[in-house]
């Protein structure tokens, strides 16, 4: 097949639908609860924990947008962690990232569910036939295919935005000054523990790793694209982060945040439209990482003699034979959704430690600096996950041994007519960009 037919199957990807796929990944259904969270762990103080992890998110991104214009590939976090750790690091990072994909989508799918059955006070029996019925939505946009995907990833995203800017604003006129006050309820002890579960609102830059080469001109749209999403998620997580403070006071570590604000701005009602971004949260959320799985699993797979998508289905089938189940095993309360969020957060986290470690190796001046921050920053949220660590463990020294394309191969993909990308040999693009 001729590199332009296989260029068609592999579509451009706007700005506007890049960005998209990213803030969609970065605003996943956590947004629905965190901000009610922290407000229980740490009062008014839980904004200065958004606005540390929101630094911390914001050196991770630089060192992903490095990446991705230095080492860009198809491999995604394999090509990134290949570059600077070698195959067999880079093939665990990979396996760990899609193993993570697998687990977190009826996760995702349970919290965008269980929110949707306790805004309409429906109880928790219902929390978990809502559950798969997300979970069966999302999978069916997968399988439309990439370029659909994306533009209704754009539609998401809007809608999300919108819903959310809703929520703040309207319910401004109801802020006290009053709620801001012991601004440390907890003292600083609250003001750490509302830190780790907060962490989990940042993951989501390793999604969309694999679909650099997917822009036209990754150097400059993807600085541009990582702007744009930074820019826009530390707004909204900090806007309804201050909202749930200022306007719910005394009630601000509900189990429902942004429907009690959404009640605020227009009364019972308001609730609707809280189901309404519970399902585009997840909805935008798993899109990207079923999308930046589908790319990932194509470039480990073992090539054919006829170039194939086969990455989408093989994802698709790999979570609906999973999700299905664990999603049972919840609701029969075998298993808890605690549980099942610790494994995939272990594995995402797992992969951003490869990626930062990767990073110091190979890269140079600011982008370097901010992944040698990153990188104890991250093992230490690594190894307080507790037991989940064993599980990351399995599926990096299974993913070692097991046969495949490899990540290097996979980087030299991404780079046909670029200079060759291959371990103990990696260029470097200069610096005048940073």
């Amino acid at each position: 097949m001729s590199e332009k037919t296989t260029e068609s199957r592999h579509s451009h990807l706007s700005t506007a639908a890049a960005s998209a796929l990213y803030i969609g990944a970065l605003l996943g259904p956590s947004l629905l609860l965190l901000p009610g969270l922290a407000a229980r762990a740490a009062g008014p103080a839980s904004l200065l924990v958004w606005l540390s992890l929101l630094v911390l998110s914001g050196l991770i991104a630089v060192v992903f947008c490095a990446l991705g214009t230095q080492v860009g590939s198809t491999g995604g976090v394999a090509g990134y962690t290949a570059a600077g750790l070698g195959e067999r690091a880079g093939r665990a990072a990979a396996w760990c990232f899609l193993a993570g994909v697998v687990a977190g989508a009826p996760v995702v799918s349970l919290i965008g569910g269980s929110y949707a059955a306790a805004a309409l006070g429906m109880g928790e029996s219902a929390a978990v036939p809502a559950a798969l019925v997300l979970l069966g939505l999302v999978l069916t946009v997968r399988l439309v295919g990439v370029r659909t995907g994306a533009k209704l990833q754009l539609v998401l995203v809007a809608a999300l935005v919108a819903l959310v800017l809703f929520a703040m604003l309207g319910s401004a006129p109801h802020a006290r000054a009053a709620n801001w006050t012991p601004f440390l309820p907890h003292g600083w002890a609250g003001v750490a523990r509302a830190a780790p579960p907060l962490m989990f609102a940042f993951v989501g830059w390793e999604a969309a790793a694999s679909l650099t080469t997917r822009l036209r001109d990754p150097r400059r749209q993807l600085r541009l694209v990582v702007l744009i999403a930074f820019v826009v998620t530390s707004l909204l997580c900090l806007g309804l982060g201050a909202a749930t403070v200022g306007v719910l006071g005394p009630d601000a570590g509900g189990a429902v945040p942004l429907a009690d604000l959404m009640r605020a701005a227009i009364g019972d009602s308001g609730r609707i439209l809280a189901v309404g971004a519970a399902l585009v949260l997840t909805l935008a959320a798993t899109n990207t990482y079923l999308t930046g799985a589908a790319e990932l699993t194509d470039a480990l797979l073992p090539p054919t003699p006829t170039p194939s998508r086969r990455g989408p289905y093989a994802v698709v089938a790999t979570t609906a034979l999973t999700g299905g189940p664990l999603i049972a095993l919840v609701g029969s309360g075998v298993l808890s959704t605690d549980q099942l969020v610790a494994v995939p957060t272990a594995l995402f986290l797992s992969v951003y430690l490869t990626c930062t470690a990767s990073a110091i190796r190979i890269l140079n001046g600011l982008p370097r600096l901010a992944a040698m921050v990153c990188c104890p920053a991250v093992l230490a949220l690594v190894l307080g996950t507790g037991w989940p660590v064993l599980a990351v463990a399995a599926v990096a020294l299974l993913a070692a041994t097991l046969p495949g394309r490899g990540s290097a191969s996979a980087a030299q993909d991404g780079h046909r007519g670029k200079p060759e990308l291959t371990e103990g040999n990696v260029v470097l693009a200069s610096h005048n960009s940073h």
